[in-house]
């Protein structure tokens, strides 16, 4: 008996969820305000983080920003004052240390006060074949990309899950649900932190912090010099994403309390496409969409000269 109620029960459920996701595609979500909330954003001394930053200012938010780079961090600061912040702190964090990580965290909770929502966005990519890469990039990769979200978690979630309110943000990327060859690291790092991201929103169901929310974002490449050099194969299919539609699109995820943006579109249908056909014929595809061959001519961000 208790089999079919709760069938029924998953069957409806399921019917009124799917109607609900059609009737979004014409009328918008609700956003909610986030006025007033303290933003951490990690990696915003350049790139998507910065211009995350801005958005995030222009709602009227206090801003916590993290970075490596003391004259990037700076920079963001300003512009971020400049767009509408209420109050901006940023200070030099390198979030492949986890002893790093949380003494800058305690600083925070005792200048600024509880982080209401974490932004993980720092992210390195060595852009190297498995076989070619050394052996500290790999391990650097995994820190910043990967372990950096088990710190800023365990340092900033009990808050939010005392007060049973918060959001947590994820950079992640396609290449979290798609392995690409050319960025074995990257993918296993990005692949560990959507999972991560996963697990810790299902365990704030479970505990009953449905306040807590989750945002997962996994964005094809962006136009911010990270990946400076890679192509795309089909750009009407798979472009090249630019930074300020790749910004506005994770905010009004968050807004919205969105679990996954995938951009473009196209990646919902790919990644889906990954997990049902057959593997030849996802290697076909796979060819077909330029994933052999779009590090071939990677470069990465430019440094600076001293």
């Amino acid at each position: 008996m208790h089999f079919l109620l709760e069938t029924l029960r998953v069957l409806l459920l399921s019917l009124w969820f799917n109607i609900e996701s059609f009737i979004h595609l014409f009328v918008p979500r609700r956003r909610k305000s986030v006025a007033g909330e303290v933003v951490l954003i990690t990696g915003a001394g350049s790139g998507i983080g910065r211009l995350m930053a801005r958005e995030f200012a222009s709602l009227g938010t206090v801003l916590v920003l993290w970075d490596i780079n003391q004259e990037g961090l700076k920079e963001s600061a300003v512009l971020a004052r400049e767009s509408g912040a209420a109050r901006v702190y940023f200070y030099v964090c390198d979030c492949s240390s986890k002893t790093e990580v949380y003494r800058v965290a305690d600083q925070v909770k005792r200048e600024v006060g509880d982080v209401s929502i974490l932004v993980n966005n720092a992210g390195i990519v060595t852009g190297k074949k498995f076989m070619d890469a050394p052996d500290s990039l790999i391990e650097k990769t995994m820190e910043v990309n990967t372990m950096a979200h088990f710190w800023t978690y365990k340092a900033f979630l009990p808050a939010m899950i005392a007060n049973n309110h918060g959001h947590l943000v994820s950079i992640a990327s396609s290449a979290g649900l798609i392995g690409v060859n050319g960025l074995a690291d990257y993918c296993a790092s990005k692949f560990a932190a959507v999972g991560f991201a996963e697990s810790i929103g299902l365990e704030m169901l479970a505990i009953g912090k449905s306040g807590v929310k989750t945002t997962i974002v996994c964005p094809y490449f962006i136009n911010t010099g990270m990946f400076d050099g890679c192509q795309s194969k089909w750009p009407r299919v798979l472009p090249i994403l630019d930074p300020d539609y790749a910004a506005k699109k994770i905010l009004e995820a968050v807004l919205t309390d969105q679990v996954y943006v995938l951009m473009p579109r196209s990646m919902y249908m790919i990644s889906g496409l990954k997990n049902i056909l057959p593997m030849k014929q996802g290697l076909l595809l796979g060819e077909y969409l330029g994933a052999f061959n779009m590090m071939d001519n990677f470069k990465g961000r430019a440094k600076k000269q001293e």
